[in-house]
């Protein structure tokens, strides 16, 4: 199946070869399927706790990418297991290796991230994180800087109608995580981020009214932030 693009440019922000890579929430593996083609890691590994959808991409990936024994073909690895339970400690590695979050809200993708970071440093292990959340990014950088994450790379896209950011961080990274982005406003069309700025404070306005008291804070410097933004755009 041919990669959506939203996939595509998370293919492309794939630059670099890693000991190990983890499509995790993987849906169908179409994205690990590209980077196995790709061949960017040592080991493709594809994670996901729904058994209807790993069983599946078992058999495809048994057909597409056969792993012989003379380690010339591409290795990869399946996993029926919630994401923030990876085995790190099973695949040790003196580079660091790369965890790919798409598809799912900020909230959610933050928890993972945050438990996979907590247990690569306990194993001493460095690990990367390329994500690309569906919706509440504001509150997700707000919480890849409390972890001390940076950033790598960022970028705004735009596929059936809908803008999606794709965050590239770590530690090593040697950006902070601004609140609402940097790059994101220098590089995407002015069309798209004045289209994606409307969308974003027409959706906090309506959450803060239903907010509850510890959330409101948050919301309402998210909205600050993102009418700063729009006014540079639009002066």
């Amino acid at each position: 199946m041919k990669l959506s693009q939203r996939l595509t440019y998370l293919q492309s922000m794939v630059d670099d070869h890693y000991a190990h890579i983890w499509d995790c929430c993987c849906d169908h593996g179409l994205l690990g399927a590209a980077l196995l083609k790709k061949q960017v890691a040592g080991t493709l590994h594809f994670v996901d706790i729904v058994p209807g959808i790993m069983q599946p991409l078992q058999g495809k990936l048994e057909r597409f990418f056969p792993q012989d024994q003379d380690n010339t073909s591409p290795k990869w690895r399946v996993h029926c297991m919630d994401v923030a339970k990876l085995p790190l400690a099973d695949y040790p590695s003196e580079t660091p290796q790369l965890v790919i979050i798409a598809g799912v809200g900020g909230e959610l993708t933050g928890k993972l991230v945050s438990a996979i970071q907590a247990s690569a440093d306990t194993l001493s292990q460095s690990i990367e994180f390329l994500l690309c959340p569906v919706h509440h990014t504001y509150q997700l950088r707000d919480r890849l800087n409390a972890m001390g994450l940076n950033l790598i790379d960022e970028k705004l896209i735009s596929e059936n109608k809908r803008c999606y950011e794709l965050l590239h961080v770590a530690r090593r990274g040697e950006r902070p995580i601004s609140a609402i982005g940097d790059s994101l406003w220098t590089l995407a069309p002015l069309e798209l981020q004045l289209s994606y700025l409307r969308r974003l404070l027409k959706h906090y306005t309506q959450v803060l009214k239903g907010s509850q008291l510890e959330q409101k804070q948050l919301l309402e410097r998210a909205i600050s932030d993102y009418q700063a933004q729009l006014d540079i755009l639009t002066a």
